[in-house]
C-alpha cells in the first residue's frame, strides 16, 4: 500500500514562519536533501507529483533506472519502517534525525545486507536496490520515491506528502554527487 493511502490526511496546527517543533526542527523549511540514486541526473526525473496512479494522486516520483540500481539514503537518519505491501512491495521508510521528514523507497528489489528497522544511517549509505516488487510493472524497475512532512507524533504512515521533484533538481543543479559514503556500514 502507498504511504498516503493507509492513512487519512492529518490535521496540522499552522506554524508560524521559523518556529520550531517539538524536535527542535523547523518543518516550513524545505528539507536539504541527497540524492536516492548515484550519478542521477535532471533528465533522469518527470514530475508524476499530481498525476493519477491507480485511482488515487501520486503524491511521489518514479525514477526509473536497472534492476539492482543501489538505493541511497537521503539523510542522516533512522530506518524507522521495512515494509512490504501489495502496492509497493518492498519498502523503506525513513526518518531525519529530527522526526521532521520520511523518506519513502518503494518497489526495491531487496533491502541491503543487513539493514533493519532501528538502524541509523548516514547519507549516501547504501540502503536497497531499485526493482519493480509490488504493483509496479516487471519491464519497469524503478525508485518510487516521496518525501512527508511529519507531524508532531511522528508515524510512519502519517504524514504530508511534499512533492520531491524540485527538491531533488535544486541539488541537481548544484555540485553535490550522490556517493555511497559508507557501503553497508550501519551504525
Amino acid at each position: 500500500m502507498y504511504f498516503s493511502s493507509l492513512a487519512k490526511s492529518p490535521v496540522h496546527r499552522a506554524q508560524a514562519p521559523g518556529e520550531l517543533n517539538e524536535a527542535g526542527a523547523n518543518p516550513s523549511r524545505v528539507p536539504t536533501i541527497g540524492l536516492p540514486l548515484r550519478n542521477l541526473k535532471a533528465k533522469d526525473l518527470h514530475d508524476s507529483f499530481n498525476e493519477l496512479h491507480h485511482g488515487h494522486r501520486h503524491e511521489a516520483i518514479d525514477i526509473m533506472a536497472a534492476r539492482g540500481t543501489p538505493v541511497l539514503a537521503v539523510v542522516d537518519g533512522k530506518i524507522e519502517k521495512l515494509f512490504v505491501s501489495k502496492a509497493g512491495g518492498n519498502t523503506i521508510y525513513e526518518f531525519d534525525n529530527s522526526h521532521t521528514y520520511c523518506y519513502y523507497y518503494a518497489h526495491l528489489d531487496r533491502y541491503a545486507d543487513g539493514l533493519s528497522e532501528g538502524t541509523q544511517i548516514s547519507r549516501g549509505t547504501l540502503i536497497g536496490y531499485v526493482g519493480s516488487s509490488g504493483n509496479a510493472s516487471p519491464n519497469a524497475p524503478h525508485l518510487h520515491f516521496a518525501i512527508y512532512r511529519l507531524g508532531a507524533k511522528p508515524r510512519w504512515w502519517k504524514g504530508v506528502p511534499m512533492n520531491p521533484y524540485p527538491i531533488l533538481l535544486a541539488n541537481l543543479s548544484g555540485d553535490y554527487r550522490a556517493t555511497e559514503s559508507h557501503s553497508n556500514t550501519f551504525r
